[in-house]
């Protein structure tokens, strides 16, 4: 993987200065599920948090992420231990 798992809100506002890949998509879902869980937060609060519209994304698009953010939430490790990313090894 080309990106860091982002391990704050910080990290994750400052993939917006990069292009988008499928690569930077999949830290940053890895990244929220990491945060959120680091602060003691349950996969019904991501839920709750993407479904309030923010008028970032629409109704649908909210849904969708609602949806792959359960599935990461269900599918990754509790306490996982994630490389990070080290360019000399790029």
């Amino acid at each position: 993987m080309n990106y860091p798992i982002p391990r704050s809100p910080e990290e994750i506002r400052a993939f917006q200065k990069q292009p988008i890949d499928e690569e930077m998509v999949a830290a940053a879902i890895a990244g929220v599920v990491e945060i959120y869980r680091a602060q003691g937060k349950s996969v019904d609060q991501i839920q709750s948090d993407i479904l309030t519209d923010h008028q970032l994304l629409n109704p649908k698009q909210r849904q969708w992420l609602s949806e792959v953010l359960t599935q990461a939430w269900q599918t990754w490790p509790e306490q996982a231990e994630t490389p990070r990313h080290d360019p000399r090894r790029a």
